[in-house]
């Protein structure tokens, strides 16, 4: 194994650097669903609604310079939710479930520094044969959005306010998950479910930039890749017993509260 503390040499290196991040947690309150045309007639007919999951299925990100602080970036971000909801139709029955998209627009000002030139780089190189180029792009930094599934708090059955309500255009990749074309224009008075989700999430602006670092040794792996032909039963009982799923621990009483450091 090589000395970790064996200095060799300095490299130079292209990689992402965060230039800046934050984190939050958003309560999205009466966010409206949206449902394919057979699912909102059963919207209609219901007589309460709970929430069973929600995920995130998408996020949408546009980065924008900021006209009046140089270096500082705009990004506009949209979620996209898919939310599992449990209709009551009638007392005493079971619920009928059905799936609907919600949505949330986010904004948030990073900085990101300056630098605005122009990458042209190629794809593969083949042999005897032309390389496959990559469209040009510029070194803007890129936003990366990191989350969690959103925690279900709370639904309810409500009436669309406005018909003329701006709706957000929906993305098809976002609609086949429902497996057919969702309703956007309801009437004023149309019944919907909305929803109230708890949201965690990290927003980072990365840039690509040469940095020099320090080399210690190349990344030769150690491990030996083992084989995995042997008998199921030899490998189960190399699985430690699960004793937390039969006896859950209690709460470290050393470590109160949630150590994230978001507000």
């Amino acid at each position: 194994m090589a000395d970790n503390n064996s200095f060799k040499e300095a490299v130079c290196i292209d990689a992402g650097r965060v230039y800046d991040s934050c984190c939050d947690r958003d309560c999205l309150e009466d966010l409206r669903c949206y449902f394919t045309a057979a699912d909102q007639a059963l919207v209609g007919r219901a007589l309460s609604v709970k929430t069973r999951s929600a995920e995130v299925l998408n996020v949408y990100i546009d980065v924008e310079p900021v006209s009046f602080n140089r270096g500082y970036f705009s990004c506009d971000l949209t979620f996209f939710f898919l939310v599992e909801l449990d209709l009551v139709m009638s007392p005493h029955a079971a619920p009928t479930t059905v799936r609907g998209i919600a949505y949330f627009n986010k904004k948030v000002i990073l900085y990101g520094s300056d630098g605005n030139v122009k990458v042209f780089s190629n794809n593969i190189t083949l042999e005897d044969a032309m390389d496959a180029q990559l469209p040009r792009t510029t070194n803007m930094p890129r936003c990366v959005v990191q989350s969690v599934d959103p925690i279900p708090l709370s639904a309810r059955i409500g009436c669309v306010r406005d018909c003329y309500e701006s709706t957000c255009c929906i993305p098809a990749c976002v609609c086949q998950c429902l497996g057919g074309q969702i309703c956007t224009e309801c009437e004023s008075g149309t019944p919907t479910v909305f929803v109230t989700l708890g949201l965690f999430s990290i927003v980072q602006l990365v840039r690509n930039v040469q940095m020099l670092v320090p080399v210690y040794d190349f990344c030769i792996p150690e491990k030996q890749c083992e084989d995995t032909a042997e008998h199921p039963c030899d490998l189960f009982r190399r699985i430690e017993f699960p004793t937390d799923e039969f006896f859950p621990p209690e709460r470290d009483s050393d470590h109160g509260g949630i150590g994230c450091g978001c507000k």
